[in-house]
C-alpha cells in the first residue's frame, strides 16, 4: 500500500494575516477555499506550483484567542534554490526565530507561531 502526502494543516487565529505572511514569506498562494455555510470555519488550501504538497489553514470563526502551540516541537520544512535572498527577505520581515549556521539553516515564525525550517536545495 502506497500513500502520498497532500496537506498539511494548521489553525490561525487570523487568516488575512497568515495568508499575507505565507505568500510574502514563502510565495504560497491561495489555491482553494471552503467556507461552511454557517460561517464557522474557513479553510484555505495554498500553496505554489513547485510541489503539489498544500498547506491548509483553518481559521475558526469561535476561536476567541491565539492558539497555544505547547512547547511548538515540530515545524514544516521549505527548500530554497536561493537561500541567501530568503534569508535576507525573513531578516528584513523580522520572522527568524533561530539560526542553525553549522547546519546551513534557519526557522522563520508564522503570525501563530508556527516554525518553518529553511534549507538550501543541495
Amino acid at each position: 500500500m502506497n500513500f502520498k502526502m497532500i496537506h498539511e494543516n494548521y489553525n490561525v487565529y487570523d487568516l488575512k494575516r497568515s495568508l499575507e505572511f505565507y505568500e510574502k514569506a514563502l510565495g504560497l498562494k491561495e489555491k482553494r477555499r471552503v467556507t461552511a455555510p454557517d460561517g464557522s470555519f474557513i479553510i484555505v488550501y495554498i500553496g505554489s506550483e513547485l510541489s503539489d504538497f498544500e498547506m491548509e489553514l483553518t481559521w475558526m470563526r469561535d476561536m476567541d484567542r491565539p492558539y497555544n502551540l505547547g512547547d511548538c516541537e515540530f515545524h514544516l520544512a521549505f527548500e530554497t534554490p536561493d537561500y541567501d535572498a530568503a534569508y535576507q527577505l525573513h531578516k528584513q520581515m523580522g520572522c527568524i526565530c533561530f539560526e542553525n549556521p553549522e547546519m546551513g539553516i534557519y526557522f522563520i515564525q508564522d503570525p501563530d507561531g508556527y516554525w518553518l525550517e529553511i534549507v538550501p536545495k543541495r
